[in-house]
């Protein structure tokens, strides 16, 4: 008994520390409500810059069902900085083969990507930020997303 709850705090002692990792400013997945995407639900995140020396890595989580029926996706980006000035940029990201074949990940009838926006992307300044990412297909809403997010890493 005693090594079982031994193993168990070992256990919660390593999940703990690999939470803890200071690489990550923000990590976040959003369920789009009955997997209908509208232009008026964007994605949000806030992000205090404490270094803008520094290099990022920013990827947008994105999971889709079967009934997703677009072998892509285009997104809208605003990057919103202490200055309140927005930067937009609408990016295309492809999410399948030609031939039909899904790129993601699959777990049942879910797929799921990490999809890169910005590598080694630097801010223009200390303070914090607000992205914004809304889907910006010709279909609105956008049947058969089921959770969207945000990840912003220190560039490798």
């Amino acid at each position: 008994m005693k090594k079982v709850k031994y193993l168990m705090f070992l256990m919660m002692v390593i999940a703990l520390c690999q939470s803890c990792n200071s690489d990550v400013l923000v990590d976040t997945f959003e369920a789009i409500p009955n997997q209908n995407w509208t232009y008026s639900k964007p994605i949000k995140a806030k992000i205090n810059v404490t270094n803008h020396q520094k290099s990022y890595q920013i990827n947008v989580h994105f999971r889709h069902t079967l009934d997703y029926k677009y072998a892509n996706i285009w997104l809208r980006f605003q990057i919103i900085g202490p200055d309140k000035e927005a930067h937009i940029e609408r990016q295309e990201f492809q999410l399948a083969l030609p031939n039909g074949e899904w790129l993601g990940k699959g777990s049942g009838s879910l797929y799921s990507y990490e999809l890169l926006y910005k590598d080694h992307y630097k801010f223009d300044q200390n303070g914090e930020y607000t992205i914004i990412v809304e889907q910006n297909m010709r279909d609105n809403p956008l049947t058969g997303v089921n959770d969207v997010g945000l990840k912003m890493v220190l560039a490798p």
